[in-house]
């Protein structure tokens, strides 16, 4: 008779996912559903990357590809970090995966053995400890406070390593908070991972989206000790508005890529073939694009926290990248909005869909319980009318 795996059952499904799934359900029944749960652009992929796909298409590049990806998009990626970071690489330290979370997946597999930990400060993407936790390695989550802008110290880094610690997860900019570390505050970090023996997993997949003065920094730039102790993970989902193109990538040491692209070769074969001339094009094409994008998520950061910070008990800090805000939910636990009790963020969040029409996910799926995450990766009609709907269901 067949049965579920220990891993299939200890693995829980996607909370934005979820969400997301709920609201469409809703909408499907005619209700108007205000939808922030997904952290997905709502921009259409640019034409020149559609079209460089549908060139590919014609040209007949719909087979099997090289494992790690075509030369030219490795290529491509080497060059666009030379110009963007400063940062020299080669070819042979690029893999082209199915999407960062991909990526992600194959740098841990790589990396991490049974009973190895993997340092993870919280609030942290959602799939971060469940990727970690299928390698069969342990996550270890060191919280963080609003009050600390929702970034780990160097003496909370430090007192987390074990002998049996292989790695830290670092996302900056931040999902679910938005924050984004300093470069100062990243090399405090790295002097600790320096004087350790441990590694880092950077993803650094919204690192073209960030507000006003704040800058993306390539972590594996900060110290030439760093090249050979750092997985560098990004893509074209965020930036480029490809979410369904799949397609991420990661830059790290030769022999770290070569096991990846083991591991890859055994999962899905290549990355999709079109998928990468469209990367390509995107990577290499005119970036005006990435620009327009940048300025409107700004714009509708703005409006966003102009309008949360209306609402009677909800407290953030001011996100400086991405497109989310993170915010304190806990004022209004014990009361009752529409009649509903209100006991943690998992309810608030389940009533603000019910009543309100409004949906977020819940910050107990990223490692903060008495949060909620908002996307604003939506039009401003969208924003505007959402948080009508949850200001006067709050009120």
């Amino acid at each position: 008779m067949l049965s579920v795996s220990k891993l299939a059952a200890s693995v829980l499904p996607s909370a934005t996912l979820a969400a997301g799934a709920k609201a469409r359900q809703m909408k499907a029944t005619g209700i108007k559903v205000y939808d922030f749960s997904l952290g997905e652009p709502d921009f259409p992929t640019p034409v020149h990357i559609c079209q460089a796909a549908e060139a590919a298409m014609k040209a007949g590049h719909t087979h099997y590809t090289p494992v790690n990806g075509i030369p030219e998009l490795k290529a491509a990626i080497c060059k666009w970090y030379k110009s963007y970071h400063n940062f020299e690489c080669t070819p042979d330290q690029v893999l082209v995966s199915n999407g960062a979370k991909h990526s992600i997946h194959n740098a841990l597999s790589a990396t991490c053995n049974p009973g190895d930990e993997v340092i993870i400060p919280t609030p942290y993407w959602v799939s971060y400890s469940d990727l970690v936790q299928m390698t069969g390695a342990k996550a270890v989550l060191v919280p963080t406070t609003a009050a600390a802008g929702f970034k780990m110290t160097p003496a909370q880094l430090k007192a987390a390593i074990t002998p049996k610690s292989r790695v830290v997860m670092l996302n900056s900019p931040s999902n679910p908070t938005g924050k984004v570390y300093t470069r100062a505050e990243l090399e405090a970090l790295v002097e600790v991972v320096l004087g350790s023996d441990i590694s880092i997993l950077s993803d650094e997949i919204y690192e073209q989206l960030t507000y006003g003065d704040a800058k993306p920094t390539c972590i594996a730039t900060l110290n030439p000790k760093l090249r050979e102790r750092t997985i560098t993970i990004s893509g074209a989902s965020k930036s480029y508005a490809m979410t369904g193109w799949r397609m991420g990538w990661t830059v790290a040491p030769k022999t770290i890529i070569d096991a990846m692209g083991n591991i890859q070769s055994q999962q899905t074969s290549c990355p999709s073939s079109v998928s990468q001339y469209a990367l390509l094009a995107a990577l290499s094409g005119p970036q005006e694009c990435v620009a327009e994008m940048r300025a409107e998520f700004e714009k509708r950061r703005n409006l966003t926290a102009d309008l949360l910070n209306k609402i009677p008990g909800i407290t953030f800090p001011m996100p400086e990248g991405a497109f989310y805000i993170f915010f304190d939910v806990s004022a209004y636990f014990g009361k009752s909005p529409g009649g509903t009790l209100i006991a943690d963020d998992v309810a608030f969040c389940k009533y603000t869909l019910e009543t309100a029409h409004v949906n977020l996910v819940p910050g107990s799926a990223f490692g903060a319980p008495g949060f909620a995450r908002m996307s604003y990766a939506t039009s401003p009609t969208e924003i505007k009318g959402g948080m009508e709907s949850l200001a006067k269901w709050l009120a």
